[in-house]
């Protein structure tokens, strides 16, 4: 049975991005992102919402990106690997390998998911998240504090009410904090 995480990088102040909806503030550091692929590296299918997906295509599509560095190179490859389920109802199509598309997030399909993978699982997105944690389908929740703050933009993590046992915690030279912890029933 695979575990299903939410993994974000969250500003000190509680946003995944800015007013506008930017995020390169977020880009880890080697040192993070080091750390980050190794985390992950564990993930065999990756739930999204479209504009979470939206943002990573490129991990696919931009070479130039993907050949910036050992770490995106490392994470480039790890994303086009794994499954990918992108929900949404306003995406025609999906763009990228082994991704497929559906119209609707169903809880009992994410549970029988879980229960056949051989590996652990991810939900990238807040709103998407939400209704994972809300049919308390989420095992772990993966959080990268960044250093600063942004006064506003999406929340990292979704208006629900969650009761967390802390399972590791890591400081970067950068300021960066990883905060990894189990959701309690």
């Amino acid at each position: 049975m695979g575990t299903l995480a939410y993994t974000i990088i969250s500003s000190l102040d509680g946003y995944m991005n800015d007013i506008d909806g930017d995020i390169v503030w977020a880009a880890p550091t080697p040192e993070v992102f080091t750390f980050l692929n190794e985390r992950e590296a564990w993930v065999h299918t990756q739930l999204y919402g479209r504009r979470a997906y939206e943002v990573m295509v490129p991990w696919e599509t931009d070479a130039a990106l993907i050949e910036s560095g050992e770490n995106e190179r490392e994470f480039a490859e790890w994303w086009q690997r794994t499954d990918k389920i992108v929900y949404s109802t306003t995406l025609d199509e999906v763009v990228t390998g082994n991704t497929r598309l559906e119209r609707t997030f169903h809880p009992d399909a994410v549970r029988r998911l879980k229960e056949e993978s051989p590996g652990d699982l991810s939900v990238f997105g807040p709103t998407l998240a939400a209704h994972a944690f809300d049919a308390g389908l989420v095992d772990e929740v993966r959080l990268y504090l960044r250093p600063r703050t942004l006064g506003g933009g999406t929340p990292a993590l979704p208006r629900t009410r969650l009761r967390l046992k802390l399972l590791e915690e890591r400081r970067f030279q950068d300021g960066t904090v990883y905060l990894g912890y189990a959701v309690r029933p």
